[in-house]
């Protein structure tokens, strides 16, 4: 993902909203013991975060 290179990063909505990204449409949520939602499109997911920014992450797999 072009904004989000290393896994892990910070973002502005107009960024996202620039290249297409639909806040309508995603795949699954995860919900943190402290109650924070993520929403993920597949591995990729994001959350709401201050002043129209969003973190952007990207899934990792335990196994």
């Amino acid at each position: 993902m072009e904004l989000n290179p290393n896994g892990k990063s910070k973002t502005h909505r107009d960024k996202l909203g620039e290249k297409g990204f639909d806040f309508n449409y995603f795949t699954n949520t995860y919900t943190t013991k402290a109650g924070t939602v993520y929403y993920f499109c597949y591995e990729y997911g994001y959350l709401p975060i201050d002043n129209n920014f969003y973190a952007l992450v990207k899934r990792q797999e335990y196994v």
